[in-house]
């Protein structure tokens, strides 16, 4: 009888624990459409807390708004612990391929690139956005237009 409940009680539950996980999948950006693994690591960092996560995307944050002109993308991270990085185009030109996505991108890692963390470490010529979001403790990133596609990088 009581294994039964508990049994019981574990799958009443799981479809709720599937529904948590994917609640951002049609809300903040489109189905995912495509997705691919990065793995590797190019710098040992002390873990990272969501603190820290949400510290960084503040700061992402502050310093797109402090421009004079409108953000063309959100940066944000979601889940319990602020461990999925969001990145979603904000006009229908700056992600309108996953290429285009993957050059700004490239653009964030020049930028990491010269921050103490990088220099310190001596990573500055071989880290990526890639790279730092795993440091950080991101265990993924979503990139999106926000309108027709979705890719998911998963940080191993």
């Amino acid at each position: 009888m009581l294994r039964n409940l508990i049994i019981g009680v574990i799958l009443s539950i799981l479809p709720l624990t599937a529904f948590a996980d994917d609640r951002r999948e049609g809300y903040y950006y489109p189905e995912i459409t495509s997705e691919e693994v990065f793995d590797r690591t190019v710098a040992k960092a002390p873990k990272a807390i969501a603190a820290i996560r949400t510290a960084f995307i503040t700061e992402i944050t502050k310093g797109q708004l402090n421009k004079p002109t409108k953000p063309r993308i959100a940066v944000f991270a979601k889940g319990g612990e602020t461990q999925h990085l969001i990145v979603v185009a904000l006009d229908d030109e700056v992600f309108s391929t996953l290429f285009r996505a993957r050059a700004v991108m490239a653009q964030f890692t020049s930028h990491a690139r010269t921050t103490p963390f990088f220099k310190k470490n001596g990573i500055q010529f071989a880290a990526t956005w890639y790279d730092l979001a795993k440091i950080l403790g991101f265990t993924d990133i979503v990139l999106s237009d926000g309108k027709t596609w979705a890719h998911k990088v998963h940080l191993k």
